[in-house]
């Protein structure tokens, strides 16, 4: 069972380390977006990779975060039974919802994205517009990235359930212990 915990201790410390390195993307974003904006009104210039590369920044760091969002639970449920239930029923309900939900729909998502990336690569893809950004690839492997990010997470989820269940909770890694049973406040992170 110690192994189980380790298990999912990696792969949120995966999560983590993804989660806070590409997070500051965020950062870069708000820079160049503002730089083209002060570009255009200021001085009436405008660069096309430049706006690329503000959209390309944004997509790449919202897919990456995506399974850190996850780990954080800060993704969107609705939880009118979810909240109030016990760590037993958190645990089935999480396990039941990655293995019918999560796990299916990251398959689907690997599975058509990996073609398209593949082709994108083939081509070395840059963007379809004149004077854009070279290197669509690299993004749209990112689409990749978010599916396997997503799915680790899940199987750390379903660690915890497992683990849970078994009444080891103590193996849980502390990143993803479930809250007390009626869950009323936010953790401290997302205060």
């Amino acid at each position: 069972m110690k192994i189980l915990g380790r298990i999912a201790a990696i792969i949120c410390a995966i999560n983590t380390l993804v989660g806070k390195l590409v997070s500051w993307l965020s950062v870069g974003i708000v820079l160049v977006c503002f730089t083209v904006v002060v570009q255009r009104y200021l001085f009436a210039v405008s660069y096309v990779w430049m706006q690329d590369l503000y959209i390309w920044l944004n997509g790449a760091m919202f897919t990456a975060v995506a399974g850190f969002a996850l780990l954080r639970d800060n993704h969107v449920r609705v939880d009118i039974f979810y909240r109030p239930a016990s760590k037993q029923k958190k645990a089935v309900i999480d396990l039941v919802g990655v293995l019918i939900f999560l796990f299916p729909a990251m398959w689907v998502i690997w599975t058509y994205a990996w073609p398209f990336v593949l082709r994108s690569w083939k081509y070395a893809e840059g963007s379809a517009n004149v004077g854009g950004m070279p290197g669509l690839f690299v993004l749209k492997t990112f689409i990749l990235v978010f599916a396997a990010l997503i799915a680790l997470q899940g199987l750390a989820m379903i660690l915890r359930s497992i683990l849970v269940l078994a009444g080891r909770e103590e193996l849980v890694p502390e990143s993803i212990r479930y809250t007390s049973g009626d869950n009323t406040s936010l953790p401290t992170e997302a205060v």
